[in-house]
């Protein structure tokens, strides 16, 4: 298959409402409410998520100093951390289910600016998702209490499974792999949007094309409302810059050419310029995220400008 592509023209001059976006439409209100269903649940999951301490102490003492007392308090300590990393992993499966909605109401049509600028709400949920997903992955990656707790607890789990120990376990074999081939990911949401949209496309009439087109119009359009400084908070800057991240990481991981070729439909030179130029927060984890949880910043078609950038 050839590359489908023609020179980019990017979309510089948009604004999307992300601050007070309401659905207008019935239609767009009935999936908005389907898709909020799950993302209001979102802040309470990263909340959960940068309290994390983990069962580190608990796990040191059962293991140098073994013995019933120590590892009863071990166990006790990580069956409340585990079933709180359920509910991680059970948030990933509603993503799972309301991604695909916004995708299709966004991206299925041939004019994907219409469908941003006509569906403000949409649009807007669309953004939540990548920026739950961006601040999910930086602080899971950061905190290897997760991995750790929940190797312990499979460890233990197998003794008990061994000893055949009478006891009330939620969490069985077949939950605990998927949990643990869900953390043991370093980035665990964004491969879950990942792995959602090629399974999507895969099975349904979407193009891959309009979804490319469609994310990368999202990025330009996030790219320049924060270069252009249309909202003043901070906050909504970044809530722009984290979209505008994911939006690249998934192009690049859902379409065949990925997101930094030369004749890529996202304006990645702006968009690599714009977190760099960004003073008002940090912006290293999402310039990192380029760097190391795309697959095609490294291929031959890619600039050596763009390369660069990001060295």
């Amino acid at each position: 298959m050839g590359n489908c592509f023609t020179t980019p023209s990017y979309t510089t001059d948009v604004f999307i409402d992300l601050e007070n976006a309401k659905p207008e439409t019935e239609e767009e209100r009935q999936i908005f409410e389907a898709v909020a269903a799950s993302l209001d649940k979102a802040p309470d999951i990263l909340e959960q998520l940068f309290g994390y301490t983990g069962c580190e102490e608990h796990i040191r003492k059962a293991i140098t100093t073994p013995g019933p007392e120590t590892e009863k308090a071990a166990w006790d300590a990580i069956l409340p951390a585990v079933e709180q990393l359920q509910k991680f992993y059970e948030f990933s499966l509603e993503l799972e289910q309301c991604f695909p909605k916004l995708l299709v109401a966004l991206c299925k049509g041939d004019n994907p600016l219409h469908s941003m600028t006509s569906q403000s709400a949409l649009a807007r949920q669309l953004v939540e998702v990548f920026d739950f997903v961006l601040r999910f992955d930086d602080s899971k990656m950061v905190n290897p209490a997760i991995q750790n707790d929940f190797s312990y607890y499979r460890r233990t789990l197998n003794r008990i499974k061994i000893s055949k120990k009478n006891t009330s376990i939620k969490i069985r074999d077949e939950l605990a792999n998927r949990m643990s081939l869900f953390f043991a990911y370093p980035t665990p949401m964004m491969r879950c949007l990942s792995e959602t949209t090629v399974k999507f496309l895969s099975q349904n009439n979407l193009s891959r094309e309009n979804v490319t087109n469609g994310l990368a119009l999202m990025a330009n359009i996030c790219q320049s409302m924060v270069e252009k400084r249309r909202f003043t908070r901070a906050q909504t800057n970044m809530f722009c810059l984290r979209a505008m991240t994911g939006c690249i990481i998934l192009v690049d991981h859902v379409n065949q050419f990925g997101a930094f070729h030369k004749k890529t439909p996202i304006n990645i030179r702006g968009c690599i310029t714009v977190l760099k130029n960004f003073l008002d927060s940090p912006t290293d984890g999402l310039l990192n995220a380029l760097r190391f949880t795309t697959i095609h910043l490294n291929d031959p078609d890619t600039p050596s400008s763009t390369k660069q950038l990001l060295a």
